[in-house]
């Protein structure tokens, strides 16, 4: 009874490995944006960092009120930028931190199964050691004696 137990549960079982490798997956693929948002960020940071670098360089020797104008409308430009993407990856942290959730959850659901699946096998080896110890004592109870005086 519990072997067969433990074998209409492989379906099942099946079905939730399926589910928590499509999770890791998903996973996979928010941290690889995740990096690629961070990458961006940085290099927008970095690249701003270059231009006001610039500034100093140029503004020490002076400059036209056109290219102050120009200098600091990219600025504010570079600055919207930043911004939004910091709020990309937010997003994106936000999307892996539900896709890590997803697949603990798929995890442990996963484990939980496999656990009871064994458990089921366990408990139907001992019904058939049970089964097979009653068996060979019925056999040896069987067998004549033979009594030595």
């Amino acid at each position: 009874m519990a072997q067969t137990r433990a074998g209409r549960l492989a379906p099942v079982v099946e079905m939730a490995e399926k589910a928590e490798k499509t999770a890791v997956q998903r996973l996979g693929h928010f941290q690889g944006q995740v990096r690629l948002a961070q990458s961006k960020l940085d290099d927008l940071e970095a690249f701003r960092l270059d231009y006001q670098e610039q500034w100093i360089v140029r503004g020490s020797g002076g400059v036209s009120g056109q290219w102050l104008l120009g200098y600091q409308g990219f600025l504010a430009q570079l600055g919207t930028a930043i911004d939004q993407q910091r709020q990309s990856l937010a997003w994106h942290q936000n999307n892996l931190n539900k896709a890590r959730d997803t697949w603990q959850q798929a995890f442990a659901r996963v484990e939980g199964l496999r656990k009871l699946v064994q458990r089921y096998i366990d408990e139907a080896r001992a019904l058939e050691d049970k089964r097979e110890q009653k068996l060979l004592d019925e056999l040896s109870q069987r067998l004549p004696r033979q009594d030595q005086y």
